[in-house]
């Protein structure tokens, strides 16, 4: 990942990838939002994490540790999740310094904007 790319991994700046659903507008498809969640973790944004969680799932808060080093994230496959569904599945793995993530994470939308559910952890 160079400066000019997006955390996420896309070749996208920042702010023409994650950084618009940070600044508030609705990501397309349950990938996107998987990507942007992962870019508000490397950034620390936890209003963008409670914002894009469902409801009946979300944490009153969150404590982001400021110590953890995100180096990478690679979708592994998705199910559903598209303009044409209202659920919807990203598997990914997300390296941080020191380990890895991986998950399978499950998306609904609610009134329309996709939201983060919850996920099972693989390995």
């Amino acid at each position: 990942m160079t400066t000019r790319t997006c955390p996420c991994g896309r070749p996208e700046s920042y702010d023409a990838c994650c950084g618009r659903f940070h600044a508030g507008a609705a990501a397309p498809s349950a990938e996107a939002l998987m990507r942007s969640r992962y870019s508000a973790f490397v950034k620390g944004d936890a209003g963008h994490l409670l914002r894009t969680w469902h409801p009946r799932t979300r944490p009153e808060g969150l404590d982001l540790d400021p110590r953890m080093k995100w180096t990478g994230l690679e979708i592994l496959d998705t199910t559903d999740g598209s303009a044409f569904h209202t659920t919807g599945t990203v598997t990914f793995r997300a390296s941080y310094r020191g380990g890895s993530l991986h998950e399978r994470s499950r998306f609904e939308r609610v009134d329309g904007a996709w939201a983060y559910v919850d996920g099972d952890f693989l390995e």
